[in-house]
């Protein structure tokens, strides 16, 4: 382990010691009006390409040059006026080029001498200009203007002290429409907290404000500033979304949306059902957005609660080039690395390449990460200037040992009269449990605009997961003294194979005067899983006294060996109908066949069932102004179940349904995004055990969620960003042959809420400084369907100060700040899991871009 971390060090300063020095703050985007194809990064700001050593007095030695001292953008009646002005010297005449949809204007033998900051942004000045910026470059000043729909048209006039840009919107013309997927450098938009555009909701590239669902996105900067290093710590700022899974050793994601578990994970859009067994960490993640309720009309087969998508990193035609290394607590340790920009003059080939390992201890006794590589490469190539391909890949290798089981109810959330179990003892068997499994995902997304309206995408997406070496113990129960804990050790083989291939053509075309924007999709999918594990027992231990028995595996009390292959095709079609420019009504409706093949090796049981389902989704919108949209939407979810029952019976799918009514608003001059949502959530045909036959189940399950839902996130004044969230949900058992009817779903809290605020200080000596605090809650909850003991509620308090300049960033986090010992979630819905929060815990982190 220490010659890795060696190993890793002498590699990251050798990539520095090659890389390029000067750096670009960017914002990647192919623009077009149907689709867009997004790529997005934090890079560094253009006022990096001053040399780190070089003072403005030097400059002005070195060179004739005339300083900048002041900057102004005014509003005038047909658009803005940026205004430069000088103490002493005359600018020279701005040579005038255009970028996208900016207006750049490079100023030569310039320099920017702004007092207590060393670049200028303006954001929104005026109705059709999204961006203003004047940055300097190794020739002198660079004035960046960028239109909202297409470049702006300047009026230059050099004065005797200074230089004016009178600047009016202008239209996209038919040619501009057509440059559709062309990579270009905007401005930095993705520095906010607030997103208001996402592809999740529709496959289409529309405002959240226009889609009648609930969607909250997870951005970037709130993933840096959290220091976030795993997919739960991301999903903890997004409201009715709790954690049922969660392991200092695993980065294994399980969470509950809505009152339900869900296992709905797609990557840039595409369903990906190793994601559970095995994720990436954010190691190249961009963002995380949540779609609430079912998704089957866009994205097929899966559950209800909602989707997760998580958006990558992707490659920057500027070269970008960071370092970077966390060390933690428990001797945690995680160097990486991101590296991007051409391979090519022409900068049609583009590439990305993440890269991290993670190692060290755990909160818990004898866990240990012996090492966790992750790479993963992108490659884009614009082969016209209609026309771009993106093949993606990732590898992941988890290695650890010693994991220990969950604790039980009694001694932690129960009284036991033998005392409280300490949450950081290992009840499994230090030197028998260990893990080796990797999941290596390869894919690719082709896109080509035909015109300004219609446009066709292919994507592909393939993940291999596989369990090379899994040993755990697994608790059984507890004995009579409420302190002696009765095992098994379970070797567990799991490989997964998942394959989806998703095309789809997008349009825009009017009727009289009602506006269509068109999706017509076909996906295939095939999953296939194999599941085996051995259990043997193993002696029992004391949970207050443990004393390990490595030579105590007995005789084989369980196995199993199952083959399951899902097949699946989709037709699906949805159109957002403009009736004006403030009524929009969306229709959709999917189509699914699925087939399972069944095999239980040791059962002999050899089964094949297919189903077919239709999925609708009606939504519609009003805005009764630009920025606050009422909507209203009802769809349904299709989960195919293998399996029969006792007399023979094949499983139904199971079922669900949505209504939702909400409010989403676009508050402070855009600043802020606000959605509030109600959701009457209903779940049918849920599997449950057979009175009469307990080993087998039966389908007259029904289950409800109702409650509130309210999002918050964005920067209420300069410097001053919020993401914050609350939920109200009462998730109830609706009709069982086995539980009682009102019985609250366990792990689901009626009240839940969190908060995250930052504040930077934007001038002085002590600009770039910044300080954040977080605070999550989670209400008391039950801990299994028959309610019979509860979770406590529990405050857990985080922390964090930075401090960045120019290239470099230094952060503190402190996670758990008063060391409070609560409890995640029972998992399993079983008094013998009880999985404890993590304790105090200080992550310090250290970044270089060049």
């Amino acid at each position: 382990m220490k010659s890795s971390s060696r190993f890793w060090l002498v590699w990251m300063v050798a990539i520095a010691s090659i890389g390029s020095t000067h750096s670009a703050q960017a914002q990647v985007e192919a623009q077009s009006d149907s689709p867009h194809l997004t790529i997005r990064s934090n890079i560094p700001r253009l006022s990096n390409l001053n040399e780190p050593n070089s003072s403005v007095e030097e400059w002005v030695q070195m060179a004739q040059v005339v300083q900048v001292t002041e900057v102004r953008v005014n509003p005038t009646e047909t658009g803005v006026e940026v205004i430069l002005e000088t103490g002493d010297g005359v600018l020279p005449s701005p040579t005038l080029t255009t970028l996208g949809n900016a207006l750049v204007a490079d100023i030569p033998d310039a320099v920017l001498a702004l007092p207590d900051q060393n670049d200028f942004l303006v954001t929104n000045p005026a109705e059709g200009i999204a961006l203003v910026t004047v940055t300097p470059t190794e020739a002198g000043i660079r004035v960046a203007i960028t239109g909202a729909d297409a470049p702006p048209v300047a009026d230059v006039r050099v004065e005797a002290q200074g230089l004016a840009i009178a600047v009016t919107p202008s239209v996209p013309s038919a040619e501009t429409e057509q440059d559709a997927i062309q990579i270009v450098v905007t401005g930095e938009q993705d520095e906010e907290y607030a997103v208001t555009d996402s592809t999740v909701g529709t496959r289409t590239d529309t405002p959240i404000i226009e889609v009648p669902q609930a969607i909250q996105v997870v951005p970037e900067p709130v993933l840096e500033d959290q220091n976030a290093l795993s997919l739960n710590d991301a999903l903890r700022n997004v409201s009715g979304v709790q954690i049922s899974f969660a392991s200092e050793q695993s980065p294994t994601t399980a969470v509950i949306a809505r009152g339900f578990n869900i296992d709905n994970f797609l990557v840039n859009g595409l369903r990906d059902t190793t994601f559970g067994d095995l994720g990436v960490g954010l190691t190249n993640v961009e963002r995380v957005e949540v779609l609430k309720g079912p998704a089957s009309v866009l994205y097929g087969l899966g559950d209800l609660g909602g989707t997760i998508n998580i958006v990558t990193e992707q490659p920057l035609s500027d070269p970008f080039y960071e370092l970077e290394y966390t060390l933690g607590s428990f001797g945690y340790n995680r160097p990486a690395i991101d590296l991007s920009g051409p391979l090519n003059a022409s900068e049609t080939l583009l590439y990305r390449l993440n890269a991290a390992v993670e190692f060290g201890g755990s909160s818990v006794d004898f866990e240990e990460i012996e090492s966790r590589p992750f790479v993963a490469p992108v490659l884009t190539w614009q082969i016209s200037d209609d026309t771009v391909l993106t093949a993606e890949a990732n590898y992941l290798r988890n290695n650890t040992r010693s994991e220990s089981p969950a604790l039980p109810a009694v001694g932690t959330v129960i009284g036991n009269p033998n005392g409280d179990i300490p949450l950081d003892v290992n009840l499994g068997e230090p030197d028998l449990v260990e893990t080796e499994e990797q999941v290596t995902r390869v894919g690719y997304r082709l896109e080509h605009q035909f015109n300004e309206d219609w446009a066709l995408r292919s994507e592909f997406n393939s993940a291999f997961f596989r369990e090379l070496n899994n040993t755990i113990v697994f608790p059984l129960g507890l004995q009579p003294d409420q302190r002696t804990l009765s095992r098994a050790l379970v070797d567990v083989n799991t490989d997964r194979d998942n394959y989806v291939l998703n095309n789809t053509l997008t349009g825009r075309f009017s009727t009289g005067t009602i506006e269509h924007q068109l999706l017509v999709g076909v996906e295939l999918a095939r999953e296939t899983v194999t599941d085996q594990f051995v259990a043997n027992l193993i002696n029992p231990i004391d949970i207050f006294d443990p004393v390990y028995s490595p030579d105590s595996v007995g005789d084989v009390v369980l196995s199993q060996d199952l083959f399951t292959r899902t097949d699946s095709i989709g037709f699906y079609v949805q159109d957002q109908i403009s009736f004006t420019d403030n009524l929009i009504l969306v229709l959709g409706g999917r189509f699914d066949i699925a087939g399972v093949t069944r095999e239980d090796a040791i059962a002999g049981i050899n089964d094949f069932q297919e189903d077919n389902a239709f999925s609708p989704r009606v939504g519609l919108v009003y805005q009764p102004t630009d920025d606050v949209s009422l909507y209203t939407s009802y769809t349904r979810s299709f989960t195919p179940q293998a399996g029969q029952t006792f007399s023979g019976e094949a499983f139904e799918p199971e079922r669900g349904t949505q209504y939702e009514i909400g409010v989403k608003a676009n508050l402070l001059g855009d600043q802020l995004f606000a959605t509030l949502a109600f959701f009457d959530l209903t779940r049918t045909n849920v599997l449950t055990t057979d009175p009469d036959n307990t080993l087998f189940q039966i389908q007259t399950g029904e289950q409800r969620s109702r409650g509130l839902e309210l999002d918050v996130q964005g920067e209420i004044l300069p410097g001053w960003s919020i993401i914050a969230a609350y939920a109200l949900t009462d998730a109830e058992i609706a009709e069982d042959e086995v539980f009682e009817e009102g019985n609250q779903l366990f792990n689901v809290p009626q009240h839940s809420g969190s908060l995250w605020t930052v504040y930077e200080l934007q001038s002085g000596d002590l600009r770039g400084l910044g300080v954040g605090l977080g605070l999550f809650f989670v209400g008391e909850r039950t801990g299994d369907l028959n309610n019979t003991f509860e979770l406590p509620s529990y405050v857990r308090t985080d922390a964090m100060v930075y401090y960045q300049r120019d290239r470099f960033r230094a952060q503190l986090n402190i996670r758990n700040l008063f060391d409070v010992d609560y409890f995640e979630a029972s998992r399993s819905g079983t008094d013998l899991e009880i999985i404890a929060g993590q304790p105090l815990t200080v992550l310090g982190k250290v970044s270089w871009q060049f």
